[in-house]
Order: structure tokens, then sequence, then C-alpha cells
């Protein structure tokens, strides 16, 4: 039985197409990754805590209010790899390196939109990656797998077609080959497949709401103690 839809929700819909229209009107098809978070926010699936700063003078007063340690990255929706760039330093832990990098990562953006986001640093050796791409046959489908940098190695996915049921979403993380990763393994508590199921189902039903979204990749998600949490983003539109 399905939940009845809320004002809130409604609400936060509507957020979500406002940023879409938005990138629309600048001539854009792709979301930076602080505008691919706050669309993904807007459906309650879990993002890091961040603040994107456009000025060095607001830089202490972001720092203050993530805390450390803290990772930077440069963030612009026209540079989509930015650890090939340079554009990534983590475990940040004092003012003063903060300052250090936030200047040598605004050198490197000049001129291109967007600033420097300031993240807090999720811990966890295990990385998943979720997703949503809208096929031409079978519409929006949802992505499951293995996450991090070696995902187009291990090829270990599975797909699902939207809208996907709770069933579904379960059957799609025991799927893949390397499944037991979800398990307690090695001293780490077993991942939460409840929250984990609830973010494919709100990946598919981003594909039946929003028709303009065209792909949607979370790499890495990284399982923090036992909570998944949405560490990269990135959401391409369709051609407008």
């Amino acid at each position: 039985m399905s939940m009845p839809i809320t004002e809130a929700d409604l609400m936060n819909k509507e957020k979500a197409r406002k940023i879409i229209r938005d990138v629309y009107r600048e001539g854009r098809q792709t979301l930076s990754e602080y505008e691919s978070k706050q669309v993904l926010a807007a459906y309650d699936i879990p993002v890091t805590r961040e603040i994107l700063v456009t000025h060095q003078s607001d830089l202490e007063k972001a720092v203050q209010e993530i805390g450390f340690p803290l990772v930077m990255k440069g963030c612009t929706p026209e540079i989509a790899h930015k650890t090939e760039k340079g554009l990534i330093h983590m475990d940040i832990r004092t003012v003063r390196e903060a300052k250090k990098v936030c200047r040598e990562m605004m050198s490197k953006i000049t001129g291109l939109q967007g600033g420097v986001l300031i993240q807090e640093m999720i811990q966890g050796r295990r990385e998943l990656v979720m997703g949503m791409t809208r096929d031409a046959q079978f519409g929006p489908c949802v992505m499951f797998g293995l996450g991090g940098i070696f995902t187009e190695i291990l090829n270990d996915v599975a797909f699902s077609r939207a809208p996907l049921s709770k069933r579904e979403a379960f059957d799609m993380m025991q799927d893949i080959r390397g499944h037991k990763i979800l398990e307690d393994v090695r001293g780490m508590a077993a991942a939460n497949r409840r929250i984990l199921a609830d973010m494919l189902i709100k990946l598919s039903l981003m594909g039946i709401d929003i028709s303009e979204i065209q792909e949607i990749d979370l790499n890495p998600v990284i399982i923090c103690d036992s909570r998944p949490v949405v560490v990269d983003a990135l959401l391409v539109l369709k051609n407008g």
C-alpha cells in the first residue's frame, strides 16, 4: 500500500523541479554536485552535510558549521570528474589548511560557475553505486552495485525498471555478485538494507516524476557504520 502524498512531499518535489528549471534556463544539461544533492535531498535521499562557498570570506563560517575532519571539492557543473583535476582534498583538519586549499581551488575554477564545497567526511570501507538511466525502450531503470573507483572494472551491478516495489529493491541488492558486502563482515555492521531499498525506490520515483532527468549517478554511496550516505552525485538532464 502506497503512502499518501503530503503537502511537504509536494513542496519538496517542486523544489527539485525549480532547480532543474533554473539549470535549463542557464542553457545547461549537467547539474553540479551541490545542485544534484539538493534534488536528491528533496526526495529524502541521505546525502552529505555540505555548504557551497563562493567567496573566501565565507569559508571559516562554513568550516565551523560542518566541523573537522572535512572534505573540500571544487564544485562546478563544467567539470564532472574532479579527481583528475586535483579538485578533491580529504581529511582536512585545520582552518589554516582549509584556507590554503580554498585559495588553490578557487584559482583552478576561475571563470567557471560554482565554488568550493565544504563537506563532512564520511568514513567507511564499503562503497556502493546507485543510479537511474532513462532507456529509450524501457523508460527509467534503476541501478545498484559495487561502487568506488573500481566500478567500471568490477562491473557488478543490477538493473530494474521503474516503478520499483520494496520487494524488487531488496531483490536488486541480492542480485549482485558481491551482495555479501552488505552483511556484517570483518567487524563491520550489516548495511541498513531498509534505507538502501528506500533510496532505490526514491530513485525510481524521481525517474517517473521528473521526466527531464536523463541520468542519475551516485558514486560512491558509502556505508558509514550501517547507514548509507551519498558522497558524490551527478544528475544529467535531457537535451532541452
